[in-house]
């Protein structure tokens, strides 16, 4: 007799996931097709390329650096920003009859918008309602929703996975649209099931260094990096630097490797028992302020290029203090000592997938890719760049059908 359980039909069903062509969806996207799951993402159009366009590139780029093919994922070509994500009845009928449960992974990291209708608010609060409206319409479920580990907002002590709104104030619009938005996923009556996942600062990846957004520790080596243009090495030593910034260098920030943090979602995602609970998805081992200070000091020591000692327009550490202080303020709730994270849920479902150290050979390979690929604004090196795109051989779904 065939196997015909709620969970069998499930995972013969396709995983609707949004956010996939950024630096955490990218990897998810990976890890799915390598788990054999059948995947349908939502992709807006850029001003270059299709969403078709975009999902075949980067599945591409995937090949390319592991040399084995993978199966193509489904495309929508849609936007969160949009009700129903921009998609039309064809593409809802489609939703509603090959779809089983939906990862919601798109979000804005801005930290700063006082405008509700603006960013991270359109995005992280507007979007998740849109993503929560098309699972109803769709009859969808079973809901993964990304969140921050930063819901906790100002807390200190030890933040338990179960908690969420305790009364604490938050650092910046960032946290606060966030949490906002786990509570439309968490009070949404529609669903069945809503797990919920809380990475703290995601960096690159533990073994190649790669990332494609520069926030946290990257934003700040990007800051110090620029700022060499004008003053010589040296000039700012790693203690003189968290006490420019106001930091304790005993205080303690906690970062995950993206590879990590895709690998246990991944398997979370595919994991029946792991539905209904909420993940912190925190390092065990958080970074404290000092070695985060010798990181930014060793990185551009290596890897930059500071001004000519003979140059007369080179300026000097009062100069260098000033500007990186002014310039790093948007990060400055983000830089605080962070609370305790509790991950007893994730250690239950995933604690045979240990988190990778983040020492200083680590942190280099971090720095010194982003150095050379000037944060982005050059070419990855051959052994980390895409292939170029080929007629799409993903299947597609126009949102507007």
């Amino acid at each position: 007799m065939p196997d015909c359980s709620t969970d069998k039909l499930i995972a013969q069903k396709h995983i609707l996931m949004t956010g996939g062509t950024g630096l955490l969806g990218s990897y998810l996207v990976r890890d799915l097709l390598l788990d054999g799951c059948a995947l349908a993402l939502v992709v807006r159009r850029d001003r270059k390329h299709s969403a078709q366009e975009r999902v075949e590139m980067l599945v591409r780029s995937w090949e390319h650096l592991m040399g084995k093919r993978l199966p193509r994922p489904f495309v929508l070509e849609g936007d969160v920003s949009q009700p129903l994500c921009g998609l039309g009845r064809t593409a809802c009928d489609w939703i509603e009859a090959s779809c089983s449960q939906l990862l919601h992974n798109a979000a804005s990291l801005s930290f700063r918008g006082a405008d509700r209708a603006a960013e991270p608010w359109l995005t992280n609060v507007t979007g998740t309602s849109h993503v929560l409206d098309l699972a109803e319409r769709a009859g969808i479920k079973h809901f993964h929703h990304v969140s921050t580990a930063y819901v906790c907002g100002l807390r200190s002590g030890t933040v338990s996975e179960d908690d969420l709104d305790v009364g604490q104030a938050f650092g910046n619009d960032y946290e606060s649209s966030k949490i906002a938005a786990e509570k439309q996923v968490r009070s949404a009556g529609h669903l069945t099931t809503a797990t919920i996942y809380r990475p703290s600062i995601i960096v690159g990846d533990s073994r190649t260094g790669y990332t494609s957004t520069y926030h946290g520790p990257l934003a700040a080596l990007r800051l110090v990096h620029t700022l060499l243009t004008r003053v010589a090495k040296g000039s700012t030593n790693s203690p003189a630097l968290m006490s420019l910034l106001g930091f304790n260098p005993s205080d303690q920030k906690n970062c995950v490797p993206v590879d990590w943090v895709s690998e246990v979602i991944a398997h979370a995602v595919m994991t029946p028992e792991a539905r209904g609970q909420t993940f912190h998805l925190t390092h065990p081992q958080p970074l404290a302020m000092h070695t985060l200070g010798q990181f930014l000091q060793d990185g551009v020591n290596l890897y930059s290029n500071g001004a000519s000692p003979d140059d007369s327009s080179l300026c000097d550490e009062n100069w260098f203090a000033e500007n990186m202080s002014s310039q790093l303020d948007v990060y400055k709730t983000y830089f605080r000592n962070d609370p305790i994270f509790d991950h007893s849920h994730t250690t239950r479902i995933a604690g045979h997938i240990p988190c990778p150290v983040l020492d200083m050979p680590t942190l280099m390979r971090m720095a010194k890719l982003a150095i050379e690929c000037d944060f982005g604004r050059l070419a990855r090196p051959s052994s980390l760049r895409p292939l170029e795109t080929e007629k799409p051989m993903v299947t597609a779904l126009s949102g507007q059908s």
